[in-house]
């Protein structure tokens, strides 16, 4: 059985998810993913980030940190209260970033 760090899970995570908004396909998969897992406010308040993080809306430069910062915090939040979930975060995370790294690996 493998123990999983919850606030390591959650990390990794946040940070993908400020990474992959300028990508829309595999952010609205994020999304809905994410919404699967942890419930539809999840999924509105991701959107709602990726709003935030577009190009056009950025208003500071560290604007990716701090959403990254939020959602470590709001991810953790939803460990503690569903410690289940760190396994299933874990793998979306994981298969996440392959596509991400797939996508960005790929001409435009």
């Amino acid at each position: 059985m493998q123990v999983l760090h919850h606030p390591r899970v959650a990390w990794d995570m946040a940070r993908l998810i400020v990474s992959v908004v300028p990508d829309d396909q595999l952010f609205d998969w994020m999304c809905t993913e994410l919404g699967a897992l942890f419930g539809a406010e999840q999924e509105r308040s991701l959107r709602d980030t990726g709003q935030r993080l577009r190009p056009w809306a950025y208003t500071t430069p560290d604007a990716a940190a701090v959403e990254a910062g939020r959602w470590r915090v709001r991810l953790e939040d939803l460990l503690r209260v569903r410690p289940e979930a760190a396994e299933p975060l874990r793998s979306l995370t994981v298969i996440a970033s392959g596509l991400h790294r797939d996508r960005i690996g790929r001409p435009a």
